[in-house]
C-alpha cells in the first residue's frame, strides 16, 4: 500500500518551488539518493526518494510533494517514512504576498508516527522575489490529528491546533549551482512542550537542463515522542518543464 501511494505521488512530487514563463505551466521533478555502509561488524543503508508536481495558472499555484525514506541497519528497519503534502497559493493580494492552504499525511517508523494528518491556512510574504534569488516567510494555523507511539505499545491519539512558521529560500548561481531550503517550526497552541521541527536543505549542481547532482540534509524532531532524525544523502535529480 505504501509503495502504491508512493508511485501515485511520484507523479506529483516532481513540481516544486520555481519560476514560470507564460508558456510554461507545469514542472515535474524526481529525486533519488541514499547511502550505504558495510563493515565486518554489519551493514547499514538508507534510500531517499522524492517526487513533486507543480502547476501555476495566472494567480493560482498548486504543489504536490511526496517522499519515501527507507533504511536498515544490520537487517533491522530503522526508517520507513512516508509523507505526502498538497498545497495551493493564491496570488490575489498585495505585491509579494499570497495566501496558502495545506493538507498533508505522514507516517514514520523513525519518529514513531503511526499516522498524522494536517490541514491549515495562512499567509506568506516574499522578502526577495527574483528569478534566481528568493526568500520567503510564512505563518498560519493548522489543525492536526495524530496517532503516535510514546512507547513500543503505548499509543497516543490526539488532536491539536498548531502555529506553523516556515522559512523557504531558493538561490541559483550562474545557472549551475542551486541552493534550496525549507524549514518549519510548528508549535501546539495548547502545550509549549509539544512542537515539531522539520528542515530540508538541498545543494544541486546542474549537469544538464534536466539532470543535477544533489546533496541534501534532513532534520526532523517530534518533541512529543522525544524522537529526532538527521541524515545526509547524495543522489540525482531529474526535472522537466512542459
Amino acid at each position: 500500500m505504501r509503495l502504491y501511494l508512493f508511485i501515485i505521488c511520484i507523479c506529483s512530487y516532481l513540481m516544486c518551488f520555481s519560476q514560470y514563463s507564460d508558456s510554461i505551466q507545469y514542472h515535474i521533478k524526481y529525486t533519488t539518493g541514499g547511502s550505504l555502509n558495510r563493515t565486518k561488524d554489519g551493514d547499514a543503508y538508507l534510500l531517499n526518494n522524492g517526487l513533486g508536481f507543480n502547476t501555476r495558472k495566472k494567480s493560482v499555484e498548486l504543489n504536490s510533494t511526496t517522499s519515501w525514506i527507507y533504511g536498515q541497519q544490520n537487517k533491522v528497519a530503522t526508517n520507513n517514512d512516508v509523507s505526502s503534502y498538497l498545497d495551493f497559493n493564491l496570488y490575489k493580494t498585495f505585491p509579494h504576498f499570497y495566501y496558502w492552504g495545506l493538507a498533508g499525511y505522514e507516517n514514520s517508523l523513525s519518529l514513531k508516527i503511526n499516522k498524522r494528518l494536517q490541514v491549515g491556512l495562512g499567509g506568506a510574504y516574499s522578502v526577495l522575489d527574483k528569478p534566481n534569488t528568493q526568500l520567503n516567510v510564512s505563518n498560519g494555523i493548522i489543525y492536526e490529528t495524530s496517532d503516535l507511539y510514546l512507547e513500543d505499545t503505548l499509543r497516543d491519539v490526539y488532536q491539536t491546533m498548531r502555529n506553523s512558521f516556515r522559512l523557504r529560500y531558493h538561490f541559483v548561481i550562474k545557472d549551475i549551482i542551486t541552493l534550496d531550503g525549507t524549514h518549519f517550526l510548528q508549535n501546539s497552541l495548547s502545550s509549549g512542550s509539544d512542537y515539531i521541527i522539520k528542515s530540508v536543505s538541498t545543494l544541486g549542481i546542474r549537469l544538464k537542463k534536466w539532470l543535477s547532482l544533489t546533496s541534501s540534509l534532513n532534520f526532523n524532531k517530534l518533541n512529543r515522542t522525544k524522537r529526532e532524525t538527521l541524515f545526509m544523502n547524495y543522489g540525482l535529480t531529474f526535472e522537466q518543464y512542459f
